[in-house]
């Protein structure tokens, strides 16, 4: 026993110094995945997996590419995804190996403003890298490639597969990423670590239902308001109502570590077409992170309820009715569920766990996020899986959807170096 775990350790410390020797590539490799933008939307992603394809496959990584139907993605808001597998098997089928799938995402939400850096220069300035998805989650296209390369150079599993798993929908909610790829059968893995941060082993996380209200009044010259009805007005009566949902909510508290309770925000508003006229529309959207222990059919039903009420007594105190009355319709635009656990993940936690602390110097402790993530599509189809990679303690210090997005370097070397000594145990 001894002389085994001494291997290992000699296993460990080599792999160790792969990742050290090859860090100035790898980090010229996340330069290059940052300086193709994904801003989603619009959606346009399929040259950024062009461009990662090419680049791996000067690492000996055949990526499959897998286009998804351009008619799909139009009709889904979007303009091209072409999401891409790598697999790398190490063992005969039926050896007994697991395979272990990693994934990361390549499209993010738009650099936006206040940033005093150029969002796609991948600056490097104080050790950190600057640049949008540089934390979230181009990231983990370095980590989990780097990582695959340590393993194979050093370890050389004869046990097992390992599939790199590049996607290009988390933003909108992975439905045509690894939803897509899980749906159509071209993936079916044993275990499976996302993109995270370096501080935490992720098991679990919120759902997420977003919705577009559309308030329709009847639009009116400002000089004759009285011939219209005021959409803004009933939109106001509305926002009333759904901010209180939130007072409620912090009285429903999740028993997951790391997920406090429910909320509910209201992101962007639309409407009105000028100065000097009675808005007849306005449209909202909504974003009701739900915890693990809701149910999400019960809470669409009740904001629905909330947005009814709302309405219905906007009309009763103005005395609108028949044509001149408000009118509100509800679309859903996602609807994810939140992850849970599955007894499956505790081979990825213990091994993340192991070698988080001996890298990190602490132990990453297993916890919730009030964030929602592809992982739950790999989860509701069985697959354990949790959420590790390369980043800060948490997503303020990232700058992830905010402006000057940052990643510490030396958190990019330990975490490819933990996820690298796991799939050593993982493939074992």
């Amino acid at each position: 026993m001894t002389n085994m775990n001494q291997d290992k350790q000699a296993t460990y410390a080599a792999i160790d110094a792969w990742i050290d020797e090859h860090f100035d590539e790898e980090v010229k490799f996340l330069q290059a995945m940052v300086q193709v933008p994904t801003d989603t939307p619009p959606g346009n992603n399929a040259p950024h997996a062009e461009r990662t394809a090419e680049l791996i496959k000067g690492f000996g990584f055949d990526a499959e590419k897998h286009v998804v139907p351009e008619a799909d993605v139009k009709a889904y808001g979007m303009e091209s995804i072409t999401n891409l597998i790598v697999r790398r098997q190490y063992g005969a089928q039926g050896d007994g190996g697991r395979t272990i799938a990693l994934n990361a995402h390549g499209d993010v939400v738009p650099p936006g403003e206040g940033w005093t850096k150029d969002p796609y220069g991948a600056e490097i300035e104080d050790g950190k890298l600057y640049g949008r998805a540089a934390a979230v989650s181009k990231s983990d296209f370095a980590s989990f490639t780097f990582a695959v390369r340590a393993l194979e150079a050093v370890a050389k599993p004869a046990k097992g597969a390992v599939e790199l798993h590049y996607t290009y929908d988390e933003e909108f909610g992975g439905i045509m990423g690894p939803g897509w790829l899980l749906e159509k059968g071209l993936t079916k893995p044993d275990l499976m670590i996302a993109a995270g941060f370096s501080y935490e082993v992720v098991t679990a996380h919120n759902g997420c239902l977003q919705m577009e209200i559309t308030v329709q009044g009847k639009m009116a010259h400002a000089a004759v308001p009285h011939t219209g009805v005021d959409a803004l007005q009933a939109t106001a009566v509305l926002l009333t109502a759904l901010y209180a949902e939130n007072v409620k909510y912090k009285q429903v508290t999740s028993k997951v570590p790391g997920i406090k309770h429910p909320y509910l925000n209201i992101g962007r508003i639309d409407g009105g077409t000028n100065t000097n006229v009675v808005p007849g529309k306005v449209m909202l959207k909504i974003d009701r992170r739900m915890i693990p222990e809701e149910n999400p059919v019960e809470v669409e039903a009740s904001i629905r309820a909330v947005i009814a009420k709302a309405i219905e007594d906007f009309n009763t105190q103005g005395g609108y009715t028949g044509e001149d009355a408000v009118r509100v319709d509800i679309k859903r635009l996602l609807l994810a569920n939140a992850m849970t656990p599955l007894d499956g993940n505790k081979p990825l936690v213990d091994a993340i766990q192991a070698h988080g602390e001996a890298v990190f110097g602490e132990k990453p402790p297993a916890v919730g996020t009030p964030l929602y993530t592809d992982v739950r599509l790999y989860v509701e189809r069985g697959i354990p899986g949790v959420i590790y990679g390369a980043g800060p303690r948490t997503v303020l210090e990232s700058h992830a959807k905010r402006s000057d997005e940052r990643l510490v370097l030396e958190d990019l070397r330990r975490a490819t170096k933990v996820v690298a000594r796991s799939l050593v145990d993982l493939t074992a």
